[in-house]
């Protein structure tokens, strides 16, 4: 199942992310979840709003362009590059 899947990931990355950067993302995502911060995410089924944005090569990249062509799958990353 996904779940398990996903709580063995969860488990597996905790043992290997040292305790004090551990503790700060337990504390920052205790602070999230005291917000209403999850009532303006985009929901399962929800439309995606048009966007432009620049792709790789800076050139702007329009949702519309790609819908256009067909289904588009949208990533999206977090973190420190």
């Amino acid at each position: 199942m996904l779940q398990d899947k996903l709580n063995a990931i969860r488990t597996a990355s905790a043992e290997k992310i040292p305790q004090e950067k551990l503790s700060k993302m337990l504390q920052a995502k205790e602070a999230l979840g005291s917000t209403d911060i999850l009532q303006n995410v985009i929901k399962v089924g929800e439309t995606f709003p048009a966007f432009v944005l620049p792709d790789a090569n800076g050139h702007q990249a329009s949702s519309q362009e790609f819908l256009q062509r067909g289904p588009m799958l949208i990533t999206l990353f977090r973190g420190v590059w």
